[in-house]
């Protein structure tokens, strides 16, 4: 008798999304064009959806560890009008919670799903789970990057600037999760981007080391004016981000990293502003730059509807998922 040990999906066809640099460039540019279209056609009614339903019979699976606004919403509304069905999870509510291991709940969860999305305090969390899932895993959130929020980004800015690619962006604040995917997004894209951070609070050194060797035109320097300086685009997060601790040193440190209207105005002329949210107005950003003009935060947060429609038709649409955003 031969006895089959435990042993991880050997499943390469699988379309995981973790991360952008995993991707190419060309085939992100089809997600954010597919979803884009998508946009187009279900906001002009006389337009019809080609199919009406593609992920018909599908069902997506929301686990989500953390409290969660534009995540859960956006992914269980795209994936609804998209046609499939949506489960949200919890893993408090779930036999992991309990001791199962993530080896077992990502195989059963592969015989009841379709796609996965993981919004997780442990990054290490959703890579197991892509160790041994048979479906696809996306990355909804991980302290270690936010790779959904920069597809939203970057619809966002073409949809009041044109292309994105030889644009230039600039980040302002603490160089966390969000600015780890804003450099892998840089370099898939075409864009330059200056980062302005705390000695302290760099992003980790192999995000830029990857960058410099993918040929990315990445700056990281501690002067926020240097850093807007013609800059197209000016980003910035929450100071107190879901795996840190707010204490009165770490405010202090990034109160010269506020976006206010002084360092907007040694932008480039028309500079959008843009923040995946919450904000903490007050903090990173005044309420006059936030209810500027200039600020495009809520396009920002309707196009994570929009981009991960592009996305899900990626994951689960098989080979011909490019057509989808086309009228009959």
């Amino acid at each position: 008798m031969t006895i089959q040990t435990r042993s991880p999906s050997t499943t390469t066809s699988i379309r995981h999304f973790l991360d952008l640099r995993d991707l190419d460039s060309a085939t992100l540019r089809d997600i954010l064009d597919v979803g884009r279209s998508v946009k187009a056609m279900q906001n002009d009614r006389r337009v019809p959806m080609h199919p009406a339903h593609p992920l018909a019979g599908r069902t997506l699976g929301l686990m989500l560890s953390k409290p969660s606004t534009r995540t859960r919403l956006s992914f269980e509304v795209g994936m609804r009008q998209l046609g499939g069905d949506v489960s949200v999870l919890s893993p408090s509510d779930m036999q992991i919670g309990r001791g199962e291991s993530l080896a077992d709940t990502a195989r059963v969860l592969s015989r009841f799903l379709d796609v996965l999305v993981v919004r997780t305090g442990e990054t290490d969390m959703i890579r197991e789970l892509i160790r041994w899932s048979s479906i696809p895993v996306v990355n909804g959130l991980t302290p270690d990057s936010h790779p959904v929020q920069i597809l939203a980004d970057i619809m966002t800015y073409e949809e009041h600037c044109g292309p994105v690619a030889g644009s230039h962006w600039a980040w302002i604040g603490d160089g966390n999760n969000v600015a780890v995917s804003l450099i892998e997004g840089a370099v898939r894209f075409g864009f330059s981007l200056t980062l302005a951070t705390p000695e302290t609070m760099k992003p980790r050194q192999e995000v830029l080391d990857w960058a410099k060797a993918e040929g990315g035109k990445i700056r990281l320097i501690h002067d926020p004016v240097e850093a807007v300086r013609d800059a197209g685009c000016i980003v910035t997060d929450t100071w107190t981000s879901m795996s840190d601790e707010e204490s009165a040193t770490r405010l202090n440190t990034l109160r010269p990293f506020q976006v206010n209207t002084a360092l907007m105005q040694k932008a480039a002329r028309g500079v959008l502003f843009m923040h995946c949210l919450p904000a903490h107005i007050g903090e990173e950003v005044t309420e006059e730059v936030f209810e500027s003009p200039a600020s495009v935060v809520f396009d920002e947060a309707e196009n994570r509807l929009h981009a991960q429609k592009g996305l899900l038709l990626w994951v689960l649409g098989g080979e011909n998922w490019r057509s989808f955003g086309k009228p009959d």
